[in-house]
């Protein structure tokens, strides 16, 4: 049992941690033009753009600053899982 909440948490995490990289890689192919455009940045767009709507307000004039916010809320739920895992592990043993 706890060899597989031991997996959970890093199935979790580098669950997190890979859509953290595609956040960066979509942000990232705003710098290429037609990059968006490409079947590369389409399958990554279908990814990433539904999460990233929920910062859509963060701006400051022509500049979004959705994606960094992103990042950092997704970092905040790692070092959450990372805090649950050391409570039940705590619990437990």
């Amino acid at each position: 049992m706890i060899q597989f909440i031991l997996l959970l948490f890093k199935v979790l995490n580098w669950a997190v941690s890979a859509y953290i990289l595609l956040i960066v890689v979509y942000a990232l192919l705003s710098w290429l033009p037609g990059g968006y455009q490409s079947k590369f940045g389409q399958i990554i767009g279908r990814l990433v753009e539904p999460f990233l709507h929920y910062f859509d307000f963060v701006s400051v004039g022509p500049l979004g600053f959705g994606p960094v916010v992103a990042i950092i809320v997704l970092t905040l739920v790692q070092y959450g899982l990372s805090a649950l895992e050391q409570m039940i592990f705590g619990l437990i043993l």
